[in-house]
C-alpha cells in the first residue's frame, strides 16, 4: 500500500554528547531501559544483520528502508505494483514481493521487523498482526486511524515486548531536546499557552468538494480491496489513491493528523502532557447549508481549521494549558516578543509556547528553536547548563537506525509506542473535534470515552469492514 506522501543557540555552536543527567522528575518521564531489563525479547547482537520487511513502499516507505540499509532488506508489500514502486522493486532485487501483508506474513517466518507505511487506515491491521508474531515494527505518523486502534497496539507492542518506533522524525532531532531542556530549566518560566500550525493541506480537501460519482477504471498493478482494506467499500477514484486519501475521513487523518505529530511532539514532550481534558474545532465551510446538506458525516475533511486543547495541570511546574493548533493557512496571533520582520516558524509551520518570562518559537519538526526575543536567547545562551537529554546519533538516517538499535537489544527508540502514542491520541482527539466542530468535547482520556456527546463518542473506534479485524 502507498503513502503519498537558525543556528543553534549554544554559544561554542556544539552540544557534546554525554550520559542521561535528568533530574528525578525527568528520570521518572523520560528514562530510556533496555527491553530485555523489562522483560522483552532481547532481540539480536548488535552486529547482526535484521531482515526487514517494507510495506507501503511507494512513498515515505521507500525512504525509510532507504534509511535501514544497514540491514538485509528480505520482502516487499505493496497493494499496487505501479511505478511508485518499480523503482523500489529494482533496489532490491533479492527481497520477495507481495500484495497481501497476511500472505507474506504466512509465508515468512525469518522476518524480524516491519517497517509500516501505508494509509493511515490500514497502520493498525498492519502493524498488529505483526506485533502478534513478535516483529519489531516502524509505524509512520499517525500511529493509527482511531483513538482506540493507538491504545490497542501501545499495549499490544508492551505485551509483545517489541521494539517500536513512530516516523515522526523530529523527536531524534537536536531542536527537539533543546526546547525540552530550556523548559525544564525554567527559561521561560510556567507555560500556560502554546500552539502549533501548518500550511497543510497540501492536496485537495474541503468539505465542499463531496465524493466523485464517475468510476473510472482501475489502474494496472492496483489491487483496490486490498487498499480499501478495513475501510467501508466504495469504488475505485483518482480522488483517493495515489497520493490524495489524507483528506478523506476513512482513509486519512487530515492536516492534523498529517503533521500534528511532528509539530505538536516538542510541547507534548517538553510540558510533559498526556490527555486533554476538553477539546473543541472551528473549521472553514464553503456554505453551511450546502456542507449540511449533502455531505454524509465526516465524509472528507475541512480546508482550514482550528482546534483548542485544554490539558489540565500536572504538576505546579506545569499548570493548566490552552494549545490551539491552527492548519490551512490560518496561524496564531504574532507574539508581542518576535522583533517585527522575523518570520513565524517556518514555510511548513511552527510552533510556540509562551512562558511568563519569554517565549520559545520553532519551525516545522522542531528545527531552529529560538527564545524570543533574541536579546533573551542571546543571555540564556551565556549560561553554562548541563545537557539533560540523550542524544540520537545523527545524521539523516538518525531516527530509523535508532529503531534499529533498540531491535537489536539496545535501549527503547525514542518515539517507541510508549511515548507516540499518548502523543498519537492527543492528536486523534483532535480530529474527532475537527469531525463535530463547533461544540465542546469533555474527555476521559484514561477511559477513551468523550463524556458529554454519545455522537462522537461512537467516532472513538471505527466500524471495520466484514472480514477485517484487530
Amino acid at each position: 500500500m502507498k503513502v503519498s506522501d537558525g543556528p543553534h543557540p549554544e554559544q561554542d555552536g556544539t552540544i557534546p554528547r554525554r550520559t542521561f543527567l535528568a533530574s528525578a522528575a525527568a528520570v521518572s518521564a523520560f528514562t530510556i531501559v533496555p527491553r530485555h531489563v523489562l522483560g522483552g525479547q532481547a532481540g539480536p547482537a548488535p552486529s547482526d544483520k535484521l531482515n526487514l520487511a517494507g510495506i507501503g513502499i511507494g512513498g515515505m516507505g521507500k525512504n525509510n528502508l532507504r534509511a535501514c540499509e544497514t540491514e538485509n532488506v528480505v520482502a516487499l508489500c505493496d497493494v499496487d505494483f505501479g511505478e511508485a514502486t518499480e523503482e523500489v522493486f529494482a533496489r532490491y532485487p533479492d527481497a520477495k514481493r507481495y500484495r497481501d501483508y497476511r500472505v507474506m506474513f504466512d509465508e515468512r517466518d525469518d522476518i524480524d521487523a516491519v517497517i509500516v507505511a501505508t494509509p493511515d487506515h490500514t497502520h493498525a491491521v498492519i502493524a498488529m498482526a505483526a506485533i502478534a508474531r513478535k516483529k519489531h515494527v516502524y509505524v509512520q505518523k499517525p500511529l493509527t486511524h482511531s483513538v482506540y486502534e493507538t491504545r490497542l497496539l501501545t499495549e499490544a507492542a508492551r505485551e509483545h515486548g517489541v521494539a517500536t518506533q513512530m516516523g515522526n522524525q523530529g523527536r531524534s532531532g537536536e531542536g527537539v531536546r533543546l526546547m525540552c531542556e530550556w523548559v525544564w530549566d525554567g527559561a521561560i518560566g510556567k507555560v500556560r499557552e502554546a500552539h502549533g500550525w501548518t500550511n497543510r493541506p497540501v492536496w485537495p480537501q474541503g468539505v465542499e468538494i463531496g465524493r466523485p460519482a464517475d468510476t473510472p477504471p482501475l489502474p494496472p498493478g492496483l489491487d483496490w480491496d486490498l487498499w480499501l482494506g478495513p475501510a467501508r467499500e466504495r469504488p475505485y477514484h483518482p480522488s483517493y489513491h495515489p497520493g490524495k486519501w489524507r483528506a478523506w475521513c476513512d482513509f486519512g487523518t487530515g492536516s492534523l493528523g498529517d503533521m500534528g505529530c511532528h509539530i505538536l511532539d516538542p510541547l507534548f514532550w517538553a510540558l510533559e502532557l498526556r490527555y486533554p481534558s476538553a477539546v473543541e474545532a472551528n473549521i472553514s465551510k464553503h456554505f453551511h447549508e450546502f456542507w449540511e446538506e449533502t455531505q454524509p458525516r465526516n465524509e472528507m475533511y475541512p480546508r482550514s481549521s482550528i482546534v483548542r486543547f485544554r490539558f489540565p495541570a500536572r504538576s505546579r511546574k506545569f499548570p493548566e494549558l490552552d494549545l490551539t493548533w491552527w492548519d490551512g493557512g490560518l496561524m496564531p496571533p504574532r507574539p508581542a516578543e518576535l522583533e517585527p520582520g522575523r518570520r513565524m516558524g517556518d514555510k511548513d509551520g511552527g510552533l510556540l509556547m509562551i512562558g511568563e518570562k519569554g517565549a520559545i518559537m520553532s519551525g516545522c519538526y522542531g528545527e531552529s528553536p529560538r527564545i524570543i526575543p533574541e536579546s533573551r536567547m542571546q543571555k540564556y545562551a551565556r549560561k553554562k547548563r548541563k545537557q539533560k537529554l540523550e542524544r540520537v546519533p545523527e545524521g539523516k538516517d538518525g531516527h530509523e537506525q535508532d529503531w534499529i538499535r533498540a531491535c537489536k537489544g539496545g535501549p527503547a527508540a525514542c518515539s517507541s509506542f510508549e511515548q507516540s502514542g499518548p502523543l498519537s491520541e492527543m492528536v486523534l482527539m483532535g480530529n474527532l473535534a475537527v469531525r463535530f466542530p463547533d461544540r465542546q468535547l469533555l474527555w476521559d482520556g484514561e477511559a477513551m470515552k468523550v463524556t458529554n456527546d454519545a455522537e462522537a463518542d461512537a467516532y472513538v473506534r471505527r466500524d471495520y469492514r466484514e472480514g477485517w479485524s484487530l
